[in-house]
């Protein structure tokens, strides 16, 4: 990944999105909150597709939204009153996994250290705004659905107070080659999950869902688990943001939304709004990926947590350059 030499691009057309996603591709809370600040009092960052190479400018001039995914968003927690004085909206899928028997992310802090951090920044925030993520679910030939289950409950057991929402995925090897070669050279012989025990899955969450009572729904998966009370997610999702941020006149004139449309958003058959979720849904993801539009503004192999299964990651090493990279020089990109 090159490094931005600061020429701008003025034939590329300029970005200027409504809602960030800060990041699908790495952990920008954990790491990269300074650079994030910085790039908002430049207004503008420069982002690198990472599949055909081009740099396209990014202006923050319009943003009223970013939605934050994280594995340790400890370090930006002390700092959120920048977002809050800006007059951001914000709210975080906090990916909150137990493999740390396994060490299949290997640079995140403890358990404890995580749920103490999810409990801290629900307080902080209300738990509206926390979106617990076990995310991907992930067996092997050690670690079975039963055992897997049980450290879900652990986690959903000291979680479920200060959240409203799980969601969940199923690890995907077969899709990513880069995944299945990182996966393959390990020695726990991680297996795809195949149907049947996807809903042996979704029936044991169920009956765990008794006492937590959350809203559970899948991530970008195809298989239907309606039938155990369990929806298709959307991780950038209209109605969660409606719900949140209907004050923000800029934010509700994206969606096309207003407020006296009322509950009819949720079925989108109001005739007279300009809310249409198929208007909204963000064609550039997954398949089965029901986010609405948004810019995410990471890159690859930029993420040093360590994640074995992580597709935005080629090789753990390459992600430690990069970080380290970015410790040493200021840019206008991650790196």
């Amino acid at each position: 990944m090159q490094i931005s030499d600061g020429i701008s691009f003025p034939d590329i057309k300029k970005q200027e999105p409504i809602i960030i996603s800060a990041s699908r591709a790495t952990d920008i809370p954990a790491f990269y909150t300074d650079w994030l600040i910085s790039r908002i009092e430049a207004g503008y960052i420069k982002w690198k597709n990472p599949f055909n190479g081009q740099i396209k400018d990014v202006s923050f001039a319009k943003t009223r939204l970013f939605v934050f995914w994280s594995k340790n968003p400890s370090p930006m927690l002390r700092k959120l009153s920048y977002f809050d004085e800006k007059g951001y909206n914000y709210y975080f899928q906090f990916t909150l996994n137990d493999y740390e028997q396994e060490n299949w992310e290997k640079n995140l802090p403890s358990l404890q250290q995580r749920l103490n951090t999810f409990i801290e920044l629900s307080e902080l925030i209300g738990k509206q705004k926390v979106i617990w993520r076990f995310d991907p679910f992930i067996i092997s030939a050690k670690l079975h659905p039963d055992e897997l289950l049980k450290r879900i409950e652990n986690i959903g057991d000291q979680l479920f107070p200060y959240t409203n929402r799980l969601v969940i995925s199923f690890i995907d090897i077969e899709i990513y080659q880069k995944v299945k070669r990182n996966l393959n050279a390990l020695p726990d012989n991680i297996q795809e999950i195949d149907t049947n025990t996807m809903h042996y899955f979704a029936r044991e969450l169920m009956q765990l869902n008794q006492k937590w009572n959350l809203k559970i729904a899948t991530c970008a998966e195809k298989i239907d688990l309606q039938q155990y009370g369990i929806e298709h997610n959307r991780c950038i999702d209209d109605r969660l943001i409606i719900e949140l941020f209907s004050a923000d006149t800029e934010l509700m004139n994206f969606l096309g939304y207003r407020p006296t449309d009322q509950t009819d958003f949720l079925t989108d058959q109001n005739e007279k709004s300009a809310y249409s979720y198929e208007k909204l849904k963000d064609k550039g993801q997954r398949k089965f990926c029901g986010c609405i539009k948004s810019k995410d503004i990471g890159q690859y192999n930029t993420c040093p947590n360590g994640c074995v299964y992580c597709y935005a990651n080629s090789n753990p090493e390459m992600a430690w350059k990069n970080w380290n990279k970015a410790q040493r020089k200021q840019s206008d990109t991650i790196v």
